[in-house]
């Protein structure tokens, strides 16, 4: 096989690459402000190393594909896995999945179709990763495919990055992504969806066509934001954005069910159920305020509480399979209602 010089426009996914020695480590958030995105332990900038939606895109002929990579260490306990799972998709149909375990450096993609094709590697959700070889047959070709699909970015929390996805092609965002011919950007930070404003700076300089923000959960559990804090720090993340992408469609997706706090008070007083409400508030005096292209969506129908007792055991995370049916929810209470049209595939 041989090598091909990598460079950063192979990755999709990513809001930055940064170049180590002899290698290219794929980010989720700008990798030179780091310092810009506290956190306790430094969390946030943890969950946006993890490759959750971060792939590699190329147009080869080559039946083989290999990379070189470091992975994680250790792989995360709710996963119930022992390895990282890697997934290849030619024309958004997840072809090949390859698990590695934990310090593997190689990852072989092997009987791939003949001829032609566009291919996406996808990166395991749950971990980091550095590149530092990508190889194709020794008479194929390797050159970045350029992407001309609408760009979707959704933000949110552990329900987002989706750690516990049988793999990284098939989390939520990138089912539907996938479906619907979309370039997916997730900014899913398990236990970080503060509404950080520093996000909207984020998001506001991606160029996206498509946004939805799924807000609130990590905000309720030890009382990060109260009925007062809540609507506002919304409201203003939403405002962030605007000033760079005034007419760009986006899409407020409240709170799912969770049943510990859904009308019991967290210690501050709030609760889910009070979050859906506000939120709900928000989307309408944006809009009254004069933002045209701002829509809600219930969190409820994206994943009910009578969806907990079969597919959620820890009253909060969908399992494999759950998240899967939240993505068939996401796409009847999001996409099909919201996305703009000519978006979807006939």
């Amino acid at each position: 096989m041989k090598n091909v010089e990598i460079n950063p426009d192979y990755f999709e996914g990513v809001v930055s690459v940064e170049h180590l020695d002899g290698g290219w480590k794929p980010w989720r958030l700008p990798h030179t402000e780091q310092l810009l995105f506290p956190s306790p332990d430094n969390a946030l900038i943890a969950r946006a190393e993890d490759c959750s939606g971060v792939r590699l895109r190329f147009d080869t002929n080559s039946q083989q594909i290999q990379l070189i990579v470091e992975v994680g260490t250790e792989v995360n306990p709710v996963t119930g896995r022992n390895a990282f799972v890697f997934d290849a998709t030619i024309d958004s149909e997840l072809i090949l999945s390859v698990s590695v375990k934990p310090g593997d450096r190689k990852v072989v993609f092997t009987s791939l179709p003949e001829g032609e094709k566009t291919v996406e590697i996808w990166f395991p959700q749950d971990s980091p990763i550095v590149l530092r070889e990508l190889s194709v047959d020794d008479e194929a070709y390797c050159v970045v495919s350029e992407d001309p699909r609408p760009r979707w970015v959704t933000y949110g929390s552990s329900l987002t990055h989706c750690v516990r996805a049988h793999s990284p092609a098939r989390i939520w965002p990138a089912i539907l992504a996938r479906r619907y011919g979309l370039n997916l950007i997730s900014l899913g930070f398990g236990g970080q969806c503060c509404l950080d404003v520093m996000l909207g700076f984020v998001i506001r300089e991606l160029a996206a066509d498509f946004i939805t923000l799924k807000l609130g959960i990590n905000c309720i559990g030890i009382g990060h934001l109260s009925a007062r804090t809540y609507p506002a720090s919304a409201i203003g993340l939403v405002r962030v954005i605007r000033e760079a992408q005034p007419e760009t469609p986006i899409v407020l997706v409240s709170p799912i069910g969770h049943p510990p706090t859904e009308t019991t008070p967290n210690p501050i007083g709030y609760t889910i159920s009070g979050m859906r409400r506000d939120l709900k508030d928000v989307a309408e005096r944006l809009i009254v305020a004069g933002d045209e292209n701002l829509s809600y969506a219930d969190g409820l129908d994206v994943f009910s509480l009578p969806e907990f007792d079969k597919w959620a055991d820890d009253e909060c995370h969908p399992n494999a399979d759950g998240i899967e049916l939240m993505a068939d929810n996401f796409d009847c209470a999001v996409m099909k209602p919201f996305l703009p049209d000519g978006f979807a595939r006939s």
